[in-house]
């Protein structure tokens, strides 16, 4: 029987306004400008040193985007990302409380799903779903619902599956590889320690956004050497593990 889980770990921006593409493209690491309406992403929102303040799933929704992050970080990150609006027409807000997220794994997830009436897209970060709710493949059998707070409580009651800990759902996110910065690893990492680059998370040839230049930097050096990551870490819930490291970068602090 498939299971289900609340994320009440993960929070949710809105980023809206006629602008927002373009304000979005130009903040994160990712090709926020091609990115198609049935796709979300992943990304990086990075200091001027190249360094995560933040990872997102840019989720696009009809009147602008969800950023999906670590929910101990919206609040700072709506406030300094609002800084750079400046005159364009945006509005960045921390929708944590009103929308919801449910993971739902297993065996015959996909056809309880699609029973309620959600539509489910094709291919991994595919964007399906139904009216308010937004429905992701996160992989084989196992799919992120993202909604209104209302009408994700009815969806999961109708759904009546057996409920999970959010535990293994972010253990299922780290044997996926998937990263996500939280309060305890903000501003540690370049992009390329958590190998966001692999799961298309950076883009290299788009314009400038901030600490591109080191992100960048470091892309070349890796093809002379060895690479830098982390190895065994949980980034996105859960317990910090054991880090690989290197010139003097070990878990939770800087030499």
């Amino acid at each position: 029987m498939p299971r289900c889980a609340r994320l009440d770990g993960l929070g949710a921006l809105s980023v809206s306004g006629d602008d927002a593409r373009a304000f979005l493209h130009a903040q994160l690491t990712t090709d926020v400008e091609h990115l198609p309406q049935q796709r979300a992403r992943l990304a990086g929102w990075c200091s001027a040193k190249g360094r995560l303040l933040a990872t997102f799933l840019v989720v696009p929704r009809p009147a602008g985007y969800l950023l999906q992050v670590s929910r101990d970080l919206a609040p700072s990150v709506v406030k300094r990302l609002s800084m750079f609006v400046l005159r364009a027409k945006v509005k960045v807000a921390d929708v944590s409380n009103e929308y919801l997220q449910l993971g739902i794994w297993g065996a015959g997830a996909e056809a309880r799903l699609a029973a309620f009436g959600l539509v489910l897209a094709k291919g991994e970060l595919a964007l399906g779903g139904s009216g308010s709710l937004a429905a992701l493949r996160m992989g084989d059998e196992r799919f992120l619902l993202l909604g209104p707070a209302q009408d994700i409580a009815v969806m999961e009651t109708q759904l009546a599956l057996q409920v999970a800990d959010e535990s293994e759902w972010n253990l299922a996110e780290i044997r996926a590889g998937r990263p996500g910065i939280r309060q305890a690893t903000q501003d540690l990492f370049v992009p390329q320690m958590v190998n966001l680059e692999a799961l298309g998370g950076v883009d290299f040839n788009k314009g400038c956004y901030p600490g591109q230049e080191i992100v960048a930097r470091t892309q070349y050096r890796q093809r002379g050497g060895g690479r830098t990551r982390t190895g065994g870490t949980t980034l996105g819930g859960g317990h910090l593990g054991p880090l690989h490291h290197r010139r003097g970068v070990t878990a939770g602090r800087r030499a």
